[in-house]
């Protein structure tokens, strides 16, 4: 077969892998005698002009891009509607295969990993680019241990456009910083919270959020903090846990950028002894922050106590007054909430966001200076990730900041498929109906059970299943009698009925010899008479004629092997 070749100069080697944008091969540059990577983009982005736009001016972007710890790229292209982009080859593995064989990382480990990848980032930033998608699946570990992130442009080009295509989201959002959740704009500090999600995944060998739903996923990045590192391993250090934390900040401005990350990282491998340096020149502008120190305050003294001793902390004036300010501000805060700038004159009239996928409906409402409070609700009538319903109404008029609470569907509620085999169809139905499940198509099959008994069904026990959904059952029908006529053989042989009885599936009985005029071996009747009916699988006696014999001899039930014996005496059966 002739070589695939692109662009009449990269020669295709082996299919390396796949994933969510492109298929990816190792292949040849026959102009500089070098092997290189080549992502050759999915049919349904290389049909998107706009994407494909975006994707040259941010591979362009990318291309320029010259770091120890970043994959070059070499050449963007297109050959026969493939659409192509060509890239440095690293022999090596994911991080993420690492973490999957390994489990959990060692911290000096992590720290420097985490350390070259957010010196990758900062390089990326300076340079006015954001990869988006930092994950362990773009991070490559060469075979001598260097880190190489890969991908920057292609991730890019997919966020500007949209963040879906066929319906699937683009991404993984385990790794997903808060605004990318809500669709809002992103920046250079959101690479910073993926690679904290990518630094806490390293230490712990698990992710912080899960979820049944990209959207149950997306919310918890908005709303939920990660479990401690130290509460899943107790020797993880302190410092390191604050680094990641501060990482994983809610708000992007609360959040530090690459520069501080680098700094907070070397700074924290030379207090636990690991000796990390700078791979990238930081602005000397970017190195000021430092680590915030933990302060404790000692009991506030009572003014005039004589006896110098302190009174219990719950009569302490600062205590007091810190009870009522927490107080007020409980309630100022839940008016504001509740009702928005109370103190202001400005209403704002709350748009129809039902239907709307939640992160559009986000914008929406922000857009109009409201607060959204996402909850998320069973729904088998609404596709997951859309809003079923609002509150405050959509063409209420409320003040600025008010909070608007969006009900976003998770799809029929998931029930555990319970175990019908056995069950009578009556039961079977009772049974899902009560679980808000119902019966499907109905197959019959024959079968040893009772009628109506419960032999298969789909989905099968145990499998996931939405609320509301159908359960196809297949039952039984009994064992269908199936009857024959029984021909007349007498005057005939033996032989000669049992293979005459095998074609209609009945058997031979006994046989059983009698004195008689007509030739040795000729059946002189048989049980039951030709003409009768009998069930598939019975059997017919005969009596034969015997020479010399003055009483019936039985023979039992011929093997069809051998002739019957003619030894023994009269009435004496074989058997």
């Amino acid at each position: 077969m002739e070589p695939d070749v692109l662009g009449q100069r990269y020669e295709i080697i082996e299919h390396v892998g796949s994933g969510g944008m492109a298929d990816v091969y190792k292949a040849h540059d026959r102009i500089l005698d070098r092997i290189v990577a080549v992502k050759i983009l999915h049919a349904q982005l290389a049909s998107d002009e706009e994407f494909l736009r975006r994707f040259q001016q941010e591979a362009q972007g990318a291309a320029r891009l010259s770091h120890p710890n970043i994959v070059s790229i070499y050449d963007v292209g297109e050959d026969k509607n493939r659409h192509y982009i060509i890239m440095e080859y690293i022999a090596g593995e994911t991080l993420k295969t690492l973490i999957q064989r390994e489990g959990p990382l060692s911290v000096d480990l992590s720290l420097r990993i985490a350390r070259e990848i957010a010196c990758a980032l900062a390089h990326a930033h300076a340079n006015h680019l954001v990869h988006c998608d930092i994950k362990p699946h773009n991070i490559l570990v060469t075979s001598d241990g260097r880190v190489k992130v890969a991908d920057f442009g292609i991730a890019r080009a997919i966020t500007s456009t949209t963040m879906t295509y066929d319906g699937n989201v683009v991404g993984s959002v385990h790794y997903f910083s808060p605004e990318q959740a809500k669709g809002t704009k992103i920046t250079p500090k959101s690479d910073v919270y993926s690679l904290g999600i990518v630094l806490y995944e390293m230490l712990t060998g698990r992710l912080p959020f899960h979820g049944e739903t990209t959207v149950s996923v997306a919310l918890k990045h908005l709303q939920e903090e990660p479990l401690a590192l130290r509460q899943i391993d107790g020797h993880i250090p302190p410092i390191v846990e604050a680094i990641v934390l501060k990482a994983l900040t809610k708000d992007p401005e609360e959040r530090p950028d690459s520069f501080e990350l680098i700094e907070d990282i070397v700074q924290a491998e030379r207090m636990l002894g690991f000796g990390g340096t700078i791979a990238i020149p930081v602005p000397e502008q970017e190195m000021t922050r430092r680590l915030d120190s933990a302060e404790t305050d000692d009991y506030e003294m009572e003014n005039g106590e004589e006896a110098g001793e302190p009174l219990p902390i719950y009569k302490t004036k600062k205590f007091i007054l810190g009870i009522i300010f927490v107080l007020f501000a409980g309630f100022a805060v839940g008016a504001f909430l509740s009702f928005g700038k109370f103190w202001s004159a400005t209403e704002v009239e709350v748009p129809d966001v039902v239907g709307r996928q939640m992160a559009l409906a986000t914008q929406l409402l922000e857009a109009r200076k409201l607060r959204v409070n996402v909850a998320e609700i069973y729904d088998e009538k609404t596709p997951p990730g859309q809003v079923v319903s609002q509150s405050p109404e959509a063409g209420s008029s409320v003040k600025e900041e008010r909070v608007v609470t969006i009900y976003v569907s998770r799809g029929g509620e998931e029930l555990t498929m319970p175990d019908l085999k056995g069950l009578s169809r009556r039961a079977a139905e009772d049974k899902l109906g009560k679980m808000g499940l119902k019966v499907g198509s109905v197959y019959e099959k024959e079968a040893e059970s009772d009628t109506g008994t419960i032999l298969e069904q789909e989905p099968a026990p145990g499998a996931k299943i939405a609320k509301g959904s159908s359960v196809d059952l297949t039952i039984s029908k009994g064992k269908q009698i199936k009857t024959v006529r029984v021909p007349d053989y007498t005057g005939g042989t033996v032989e000669a009925a049992r293979t005459g009885l095998a074609s209609i599936r009945l058997k031979v009985g006994s046989v059983t010899r009698q004195a008689s005029k007509q030739a040795p071996g000729t059946i002189i009747s048989q049980t039951p008479v030709g003409g009768t009916s009998m069930e598939e699988g019975a059997e017919v006696d005969f009596v034969v004629a015997a020479k010399g014999s003055t009483g019936g001899k039985n023979e039992g039930k011929s093997d069809g092997n051998s002739p019957p014996s003619r030894s023994g005496s009269g009435g004496k059966s074989d058997k």
